[in-house]
């Protein structure tokens, strides 16, 4: 396989164009458009992606490790497919609506000033991890391990305390409606 090192991609189209299949290290996406791709098999590590569009993107067995993505638009992601060794990712201010988190190990991942809704974090271990103001409408929590995560800032979220552990997870008293949605009760 390939291999690029510290190399800036900038204002790339990937959709006429594809990504060549390779191992990305240290490297930095920036404005490219990688919509549709198929990462399949790829490898990234210690890799920035800021701006860039990585909506229904296909990840079969692609390698994030320590991945940050700032800025962008990644729409209808199955994350789950990824290759799960050494899997470490954190997202600022990125669109992740209708993605998906299913059964991957996600702890201490950073959230900040994303959009989550009707994503899956069904069975997914997100201990410890920070979700700071980030929207969940409509997202699924079910049998998810959120203990000593922060969602002090978190909102929209529908978490069922009977259906995920929560031990030692942190709440805002305004965000603890979230908790309660299934009791179908009004609170003032």
């Amino acid at each position: 396989m390939e291999q690029f090192y510290d190399q800036y991609f900038d204002k790339n189209d990937y959709r006429t164009t594809p990504l060549k299949p390779a191992e990305y290290e240290t490297c930095n996406f920036k404005n490219c458009d990688l919509s549709n791709a198929d990462l399949a098999g790829f490898r990234f590590i210690d890799c920035h992606f800021s701006s860039c569009n990585l909506s229904l993107a296909k990840f079969r067995k692609t390698a994030f490790q320590n991945v940050k993505f700032k800025d962008c638009k990644m729409l209808g992601l199955r994350f789950e497919q990824c290759d799960p060794f050494n899997l470490s990712l954190a997202f600022d201010t990125c669109q992740l609506n209708h993605s998906s988190f299913y059964r991957l190990k996600l702890k201490k991942t950073l959230f900040k000033n994303c959009q989550l809704q009707e994503s899956d974090f069904t069975d997914t271990d997100l201990s410890g991890a920070l979700m700071d103001n980030c929207d969940f409408a409509g997202s699924t929590f079910e049998n998810t391990n959120l203990e000593k995560a922060d969602l002090r800032t978190a909102f929209n979220y529908a978490i069922d305390p009977e259906l995920n552990r929560i031990k030692k997870a942190q709440f805002s008293l305004h965000g603890v409606t979230g908790l309660l949605l299934k009791y179908d009760i009004e609170i003032e």
